[in-house]
């Protein structure tokens, strides 16, 4: 069976894990990245949004022009970075520090890294309903691979699940591919996304209806429609349900961290509401209490793409640093600056609490 070893493995080539590589790399460390996707950018490949922020953090750019850019970075670290793409990483084991993983379906290889920067994102959230199985009900980022990688719509009447940014998003997406959105439901008193995502889709007509929910999908074979109550403050249906026509129900019901290899690890974890699930307790450089590994990106708390870049860059440097690498002192403290600078204000105010409550002091690698 094949060895293989390197200075540092970073799982996930999203937002988080390129940014984590050309990190690495460029102080001078052997990168192995191992993706389990067809090519590299994670989410970034299906966001044709333009990001906020500041220039630092690509304001102004598309999601998949992002991606692109993270890649050509990538490309200028030469022979320090080798890419397995159609990899899926399955274990860890602690005793050894052997990490195992599939490429394709069948050639199953050991990894031998010296330290592990993990970047494995989240996996979407799914609510129960009846006939949630037709053929017709998508999660939102299946809807954004179908559209935007492959140039194909879902359906031609959309009935959207949640008002956060992703529901939001892609409500707007979906119109500008010519696809009906029949109505955004949000079980919450209050949208949860930013109002600038939510005035573009009222403006071209999309009802956007506060405590609401769906009871069950219509439909034999697939999607036909879809039965919608209205919701009290304890999240109990009031009054009759109410039909929607549709042949598309897509789900935007929040994500949670993709944390299998931390427990693996055995990384002290914690329940954290605020970052939407079980997440490792980390230094300020992204070091978790397994001492060979970091974490960035959303496998740490739900996040925006903007922060998990600068965690991975964060923990690319801290992981090199450790061995023996030299990096900026001055980027460094940059990067905790942008990352700073980036939670302030009332729209990150849970994410530092939830942070807060999960960050040591003592693990960091000197730098």
């Amino acid at each position: 069976m094949e060895e293989i070893r390197t200075d540092v493995l970073v799982v996930g080539g999203g937002p988080a894990g390129l940014s984590a590589a050309a990190e690495a790399a460029s102080a001078g460390a052997d990168v192995l990245i191992a993706e389990g996707d067809l090519h590299l950018g994670g989410q970034l490949v299906k966001q044709s949004h333009k990001f906020f922020g500041s220039k630092d953090e690509f304001a102004g750019t598309r999601g998949f022009e992002i991606a692109r850019l993270l890649r050509d970075e990538i490309a200028q670290c030469g022979d320090h970075v080798k890419i397995m793409l159609n990899t899926t990483v399955s274990g860890y084991y602690p005793d050894e520090k052997l990490v195992t993983a599939m490429v394709g379906e069948e050639e199953y290889v050991h990894i031998s890294p010296k330290k592990i920067v993990l970047a494995s994102g989240a996996q979407e959230r799914l609510i129960p309903f009846p006939n949630n199985d037709l053929p017709g009900v998508y999660g939102a980022g299946a809807v954004q691979t179908l559209m935007n990688v492959y140039g194909v719509t879902p359906g031609k009447r959309v009935l959207m699940i949640g008002a956060g940014n992703i529901g939001l998003i892609v409500s707007y997406q979906l119109l500008q591919a010519g696809v009906e959105v029949a109505a955004i439901l949000e079980a919450m008193p209050r949208i949860g996304g930013y109002w600038v995502h939510a005035a573009k889709v009222r403006r071209l007509g999309v009802p956007i209806l506060l405590r609401h929910s769906i009871s069950r999908a219509i439909g034999g074979d697939v999607v036909t429609g879809a039965m919608v109550c209205e919701l009290d403050e304890k999240f109990a249906p009031v009054g009759e349900p109410q039909k929607v026509d549709c042949d598309t129900i897509c789900l935007a019901v929040g994500l949670t961290p993709s944390n299998e290899l931390l427990w693996q690890a055995g990384c002290k974890m914690k329940y954290v509401p605020f970052l939407c699930g079980h997440v490792p307790f980390r230094d300020k450089n992204m070091r978790t209490s397994n001492s060979d590994i970091w974490m960035a990106g959303d496998v740490c708390g739900i996040e925006e793409a903007s922060a998990a870049m600068i965690e991975g860059r964060i923990a690319g440097m801290s992981a090199a640093a450790s061995l023996g690498f030299k990096v900026s002192s001055e980027n460094f403290e940059g990067c905790h600056a942008r990352l700073h600078n980036l939670r302030a204000g009332e729209v990150g105010e849970k994410i530092r609490i939830g942070v807060s409550g999960v960050t040591v002091d003592g693990w960091e690698a000197n730098v």
